[in-house]
């Protein structure tokens, strides 16, 4: 294939699954982008605040490129699960601030290394820990698109707003009163199935 190159497709995949990410954000109130919505406390915020961290460590200290600034969340003395929730000290524009620094940050990696470029993440079993940039690339996509599928169930909860980005929701085109009679259906479903 002429032209194709492999380490630009993966970056768009990221940005994609970045974008995604962030636009769960779009028009919530503070309230309601820090909200607990699931048993273990999962939140709009919390999720944008998590995936930064693991990019500051996968682009960053994996490759001995370090991020310029210090988190008391990142650190070995960290509460259990304090990346997954703001404080709050940490306002939106904080977080939302720190994800794109950290993008910039990560692209600066990207862009500078080859996907063959090696790295360690000390924090792996030992006989996985040496990585190559293309092997993190991968493991990033799939880390922020799963976070962002967890943004997606999120979002839906507080105002029923779904799907994948503003004017792609990915999601059949249909009314409300068709998805709830669809809803209405599955739920039926599941109740025959079970008897």
């Amino acid at each position: 294939m002429s032209g194709y190159d492999p380490k630009a497709a993966l970056h768009r995949y990221l940005q994609t699954a970045r974008d995604a990410l962030l636009w769960k954000l779009d028009g919530l109130s503070e309230y309601d982008v820090r909200r607990p919505l699931t048993p273990t406390g999962t939140n709009l915020l919390g999720l944008v605040k998590h995936v930064a961290g693991c990019e500051i460590g996968y682009f960053g200290v994996v490759f001995g490129r370090p991020f310029p600034e210090e988190f008391r969340w990142l650190s070995e003395g960290a509460e259990l699960n304090d990346d997954m929730w703001a404080t709050a000290e940490e306002s939106r524009a904080d977080i939302v601030g720190l994800y794109r620094r950290v993008w910039e940050h990560s692209d600066a990696t990207i862009g500078s290394l080859s996907l063959e470029s090696s790295g360690l993440v000390p924090h792996w079993p030992e006989s996985r820990r040496d990585v190559t940039l293309h092997q993190i690339l991968v493991h990033m996509i799939a880390e922020t698109h799963r976070h962002a599928g967890h943004a997606d169930i999120v979002r839906e909860l507080i105002d029923g707003t779904a799907g994948m980005q503003q004017g792609n929701d990915n999601l059949a085109t249909h009314d409300p009163a068709w998805w709830a009679g669809y809803r209405t259906k599955l739920e039926k479903t599941a109740r025959e199935s079970s008897t």
